[in-house]
């Protein structure tokens, strides 16, 4: 957890990518947003830790997405959370967030235009749109509902000041996902 912790202190006041708010605030925010939807430990877990892969440093990062975060982050976030104790359904709910925002491009071309211009940005380096073959796929996934709802979540958590829990509040949930 003090790792977790640590990335949050050296980035969380980064800027959240093309939004009004920080990365902290964005991860408060998803958080609180699970919370109230009456969601689990280890679901409202990886609301907060979602984007955890954007926090890394640049040695365990690899490539950025010019200006707009890491390329990648949802698998390099959820394999940090697996190797830290995390359970698959946190994982999979962080590594298959992106895959939702594809998903949901393909199948819905209102959310298409209701995304902001940095998640239109981050798109083209997360592959674009799904496939049909993909999409099907994706829609087998066991956490799928969960994972569609995560992205719900992020696309909604962008609100700058609104007031949340602080971050110890959400580490103790994190505490009890992972078992600790």
């Amino acid at each position: 957890m003090e790792s977790i912790r640590n990335l949050f202190a050296q980035s969380g006041q980064d800027e959240y990518f093309g939004e009004p708010i920080t990365q902290l605030e964005h991860a408060l925010q998803c958080a609180l947003l699970a919370e109230q939807s009456g969601a689990d430990d280890d679901t409202i877990a990886a609301a907060f830790l979602h984007d955890i892969g954007h926090l890394l440093p640049p040695e365990l990062a690899g490539d950025y997405m010019d200006g707009y975060g890491t390329v990648d982050h949802e698998k390099l976030g959820a394999d940090y959370l697996r190797e830290r104790g995390f359970s698959e359904k946190v994982a999979q709910l962080i590594e298959n967030h992106v895959n939702a925002k594809r998903y949901l491009v393909f199948k819905n071309p209102n959310y298409f235009a209701r995304l902001s211009e940095a998640s239109l940005k981050t798109l083209e380096f997360q592959g674009g749109p799904m496939t049909a073959g993909e999409a099907a796929a994706f829609e087998t996934n066991p956490y799928f509902k969960g994972i569609l709802l995560l992205r719900t979540w992020d696309e909604q958590a962008k609100i700058p000041q609104l007031p949340t829990p602080d971050m110890e509040y959400y580490m103790a949930i994190c505490r009890r996902s992972a078992g600790y």
